[in-house]
């Protein structure tokens, strides 16, 4: 049985962005008798609001795109993602940083050859050379750490990989393509990557589907599943919905919000048009 799922971040209104990854998602399922579901991504507490949550549902059920299942908040779901953490800390795969971000751009910004990804400049790998003593020492400081993946051993563990994307084929994985990832950031204690895939695992997604903006992230996420015995699903990353300046939705596009679209008074009917084909 083929099961999606719908992952929002509860920190504003869903726009046609969001539909369009909610139907594709939808789409498929429904397309093989699968189930859909809907998952709340709200993790980062200081942005996430029980309104938006409420709005998000309402705008779903709305367009008719219901889902099945109660939604999950990922809130609810820290002491599973403690110990994926602890997991991947006790094989030596992750590391405790103590960077801040001015210093990682300071650091960055006098390195001559400075690592680049997609996403633009790679963490530079400081505390990757801390001696262990040293970590003990910063630790027992009170200096609460991020931490992060070490994408080399991780590299060296996991050899090659591959993921399947229903639209581009099959995919080598580049282990280090965005570097030493935070796997637990200071304030919340997990990251998105580690987040989503303990949590696709754990309600048995078959089909991940999302903007092919996240296609780089399935490079890390590959390599998590690996280390932490879970499954590789398939893949969609389907085409995004863009301005007329070709730049991408995001929650600042409240024109496109689906609020201020049903108070123009244009139908679901309406606005389901407006979507790419689900497949894109």
């Amino acid at each position: 049985m083929i099961v999606t799922r719908f992952a929002p971040s509860p920190t504003g209104r869903l726009h046609l962005g969001h539909v369009h990854a909610a139907k594709v998602a939808r789409d498929l399922a429904r397309s093989e008798n699968g189930r859909f579901l809907l998952r709340f991504e709200d993790i980062d507490h200081t942005r996430s609001r029980p309104e938006y949550r409420t709005g998000i549902e309402e705008d779903l059920h709305w367009l008719g795109l219901d889902w099945d299942g109660v939604p999950i908040d990922q809130s609810q779901r820290t002491t599973a993602y403690a110990e994926a953490l602890e997991q991947l800390q006790s094989g030596g795969l992750a590391y405790p940083c103590f960077c801040t971000r001015r210093e990682i751009e300071t650091e960055i910004g006098r390195m001559l050859h400075a690592p680049h990804g997609p996403e633009g400049a790679l963490y530079p790998g400081t505390c990757r050379s801390l001696s262990p003593q040293r970590r003990k020492e910063l630790l027992a400081s009170g200096i609460a750490p991020a931490w992060r993946l070490d994408s080399a051993r991780a590299a060296a563990i996991c050899g090659d990989l591959t993921f399947q994307d229903l639209r581009f084929g099959r995919i080598p994985v580049t282990p280090q393509l965005l570097g030493d990832v935070v796997l637990a950031r200071k304030d919340i204690g997990t990251s998105y990557h580690l987040a989503v895939v303990v949590d696709d695992a754990w309600q048995e997604i078959t089909h991940v589907t999302r903007g092919e903006d996240l296609l780089p992230s399935t490079h890390v996420h590959r390599l998590l599943q690996t280390l932490l015995g879970l499954p590789a699903p398939q893949y969609l990353h389907h085409t995004l919905i863009t301005d007329e300046k070709g730049v991408r939705l995001a929650k600042r596009h409240d024109s496109l919000s689906i609020a201020t679209l049903r108070e123009q008074k244009h139908t679901p009917a309406e606005i389901l048009s407006m979507l790419p084909a689900s497949g894109d």
